[in-house]
């Protein structure tokens, strides 16, 4: 199944390259251009990714950023982003993703984060490990929050949320070595994943953004949870990390409302 995820996601990222590559960071000033031409990526993206799945599976189910949910009483289900980090996409910034998942119900099977402009490849299968390029990759060791590179989103901030990571931010950077916004939730998950990062949360995410990505960081060792330290994400946040620096990281959530909407 990797095999054919792998292949998939790299004829994908072409297409998404093709687009890459007409943008220029001065063009977000002409709003609707750009704005047309990420939407455009994005349905190609997927369209292409889903014409695929549906040659060689036509009778399982896909959940997909731009189209939907079809075929939902399937035993299978693909969830895709074509394209993770849309705001990195349009100002030329190589930090966006092709993101594809393979699941029994809800639960991830195998997973692939693609990013094209850097062309690095991480995937997942479960029980089998993650790798990064094809070389096996492992979650950092790092014990405590004052040595840890970590990275985080502000999806909750875009949407409007009344209870937002900024709060949380404000607290958690003294108390850490170093923090990124990277603009890509499966990016972060799979370098989380690789030791990249020690630790990542997010909140307001999508299933799509965190299907195939929190795979391939469990499969290298992290623990991923919602906010709370249970399963519920990302609908409570999301939170990826090894197990001891984890414990320690949910400690700054420990107030955290019981609705987050």
């Amino acid at each position: 199944m990797l095999g054919f995820m792998k292949a998939v996601a790299r004829e994908a990222g072409r297409t998404a390259m093709t687009y890459f590559e007409g943008i220029r960071p001065n063009d977000v000033h002409a709003k609707a251009s750009p704005k047309d031409l990420v939407s455009a990526a994005d349905v190609a993206v997927e369209q292409l990714i889903v014409r695929r799945i549906r040659e060689r599976f036509p009778g399982h189910g896909i959940f997909g950023e731009e189209s939907g949910v079809s075929n939902s009483g399937s035993e299978f289900c693909w969830i895709i982003d074509p394209i993770d980090g849309t705001q990195s996409f349009v100002k030329h910034h190589p930090f966006f993703a092709i993101s594809i998942a393979f699941c029994r119900g809800r639960k991830p099977l195998a997973g692939v984060v693609y990013a094209p402009a850097l062309n690095d490849l991480f995937a997942a299968e479960s029980g089998q490990g993650a790798v990064w390029n094809d070389e096996p990759i492992h979650a950092s060791r790092c014990p405590t929050p004052g040595e840890a590179a970590c990275v985080t989103g502000f999806a909750c901030v875009r949407a409007g949320r009344k209870v937002n990571n900024l709060p949380y931010f404000s607290r958690i950077v003294p108390q850490v070595r170093d923090i990124k916004r990277s603009g890509s939730a499966a990016l972060d998950l799979a370098m989380t994943g690789a030791g990249v990062y020690d630790a990542y949360w997010e909140m307001a995410l999508q299933p799509y953004d965190v299907a195939a990505g929190a795979l391939i960081a469990e499969e290298a060792g992290a623990l991923v949870r919602d906010l709370r330290g249970g399963f519920r994400y990302p609908e409570q946040g999301i939170i990826a990390a090894n197990p001891a620096l984890l414990v320690k990281f949910l400690d700054f959530f420990s107030d955290l409302p019981e609705s987050l909407c």
